[in-house]
């Protein structure tokens, strides 16, 4: 396993750092916008009401944690064809940020579909599979302390993560396989955005927002697991060279 410290770590940390220093404060910016849009611009849906404006955040965060998966199961693939820690670590901080996008996906939820639908939740095909999806990389967080450090945990992890990304389309095609409550894509489809262009515009400008979020909270988290990387590299060393003394 490559040193941290060297060759690919060293350009991931760049990379990162430049990420980091771009994306956090276009983030900012975004957010505010990303408020103002929803709250002053967007016009209330007909028949929803004001509870309809949860559905900008919660496909945002949808996006964001797809997104973040995905860089989990890039830079797993990665991990298990190249050996280098770089890429189980940005895999690892991918995963966190996606869980947590993930859970604001299944917390926003409810809160838009109580007044539509009557009920906080139902075992709907989009519901369910979104569920496991967050199970699968909540148990990919749980299994690294359990596998124990080193490269057998990692490669583990990196099973867990690129198998877990399967379960992504299958969120996506199950309003189409299935009958379901949760409405169709109104954005992704055949016949175009189904949508206000002030709605649209709304949408727009929030996955814009949370995907340099998101952006961000990934290259802050992967320098964060890189410098414990680095402390306990430190901490080994320092253990043996007391033991040789």
């Amino acid at each position: 396993m490559t040193e941290p410290g060297l060759g690919v770590q060293d350009r991931m940390d760049t990379i990162l750092r430049k990420v980091r220093n771009v994306t956090t404060p276009l983030a900012g910016f975004g957010l505010v916008a990303a408020a103002y849009f929803i709250v002053a611009y967007a016009p209330e849906e007909a028949e929803q009401g004001i509870v309809q404006k949860i559905f900008y955040g919660h496909v945002a965060s949808a996006w964001a944690s797809y997104l973040s998966f995905f860089v989990t199961f890039a830079a797993s693939a990665l991990y298990l064809w190249k050996r280098d820690r770089a890429w189980d670590l940005l895999a690892l901080s991918a995963a966190e940020v996606g869980v947590v996008f993930c859970t604001a996906v299944l917390v926003s939820g409810p809160f838009w579909g109580k007044p539509i639908w009557g009920t906080w939740w139902t075992w709907d095909a989009r519901l369910t599979t979104t569920l496991i999806l967050w199970l699968i990389y909540v148990g990919y967080l749980l299994l690294r302390p359990f596998a124990g450090e080193g490269e057998r945990g990692a490669r583990f992890a990196a099973v867990v993560g690129i198998v877990g990304f399967l379960d992504i389309p299958l969120i996506h095609l199950s309003v189409r396989w299935w009958r379901t409550l949760h409405p169709k894509p109104i954005v992704m489809n055949a016949q175009g955005p189904q949508l206000p262009p002030e709605m649209l515009t709304t949408l727009l400008v929030t996955l814009v927002a949370f995907t340099l979020l998101a952006a961000s909270f990934i290259a802050i988290r992967a320098e964060i697991e890189r410098l414990r990387d680095l402390a306990a590299m430190l901490r080994r060393r320092a253990q043996a060279r007391e033991g040789s003394r």
